[in-house]
């Protein structure tokens, strides 16, 4: 029969320390739990809420949402006719400023500091997003009743546009977190943005438009372009997610 110490727990012997035993027997025990012990992504992600909400650029969200929204009810505020065209740009350009300020969603002063956390990248990423996702969506409803109802565009297909700007702006971010060391990357990423729209809105040419008028015998496929644009900064978005693997052989070591 084993020897116990006063506590209960097997006495150190020739085999190995009471600590080493007792680590053996509980990573036995956690496998045949099948790690029931270890925090899922869901739960790290609730935990993550409270921090994470407290270090959003607010600011850089507030001013583009409150720029959208000045644009966006510039129609009501001019008299005479509703001019379609007019409403169309009034509401491209709200969509252009809120994503201005999304493109600062990722900075953070702390991101040197946090890189070593065991909370993987595309989780932090994730809570920011989730964070911001329902407040974006009220927000574009907010600016679409603010159109005037004889001069809104097809609702789907300029949130569309919208929705691919908005992507564009959070791709960039994402890449340049991961392709840099800056901590607040938005002010380059917003300025590549403008540069973007503008570039496309002047250079682009006839059969490959992506800002054409209602009633424009492209507009439905301008639209296709915009779908194109939206799928390629989701996915150039979702592979840059990942920490660079220098980083995380640079972590793996200063663990060790």
């Amino acid at each position: 029969m084993r020897d116990v110490d006063v506590a209960g727990r097997p006495a150190k012997g020739p085999g190995g320390s009471a600590d080493a035993t007792e680590r053996r027997f509980g990573n036995a025990a956690g496998r045949r739990a099948g790690g029931a012990g270890r925090p899922g992504a869901r739960q790290v992600a609730a935990v993550l809420v409270r921090p994470v909400w407290r270090t959003l650029p607010r600011a850089a969200l507030a001013t583009g949402a409150g720029l959208g929204l000045l644009l966006a009810g510039t129609p009501r505020m001019i008299s005479g006719e509703v001019d379609p065209w007019l409403c169309l740009n009034v509401l491209r350009a709200a969509a252009l400023a809120f994503c201005l300020g999304l493109a600062f969603l990722l900075d953070d002063p702390a991101r040197h500091t946090t890189a070593a956390v065991p909370t993987r990248r595309p989780v932090r990423i994730g809570v920011r997003l989730g964070l911001v996702a329902p407040l974006t969506a009220a927000w574009w409803a907010t600016a679409l009743l603010l159109i005037p109802d004889e001069g809104r565009p097809p609702v789907g297909a300029v949130t569309l546009e919208a929705a691919a700007l908005a992507t564009l702006a959070l791709g960039a971010a994402i890449v340049a977190v991961r392709h840099s060391e800056a901590t607040g990357p938005g002010l380059a990423v917003s300025a590549g943005l403008v540069g973007t729209v503008f570039a496309a809105a002047l250079l682009l040419p006839e059969r490959w438009a992506l800002f054409v008028a209602t009633d424009d015998p492209c507009w439905d496929d301008a639209h296709r372009r915009w779908a194109g644009v939206l799928v390629v900064a989701a996915l150039v978005g979702a592979c840059s997610l990942a920490e660079p693997l220098r980083r995380r052989r640079a972590t793996v070591l200063g663990h060790r």
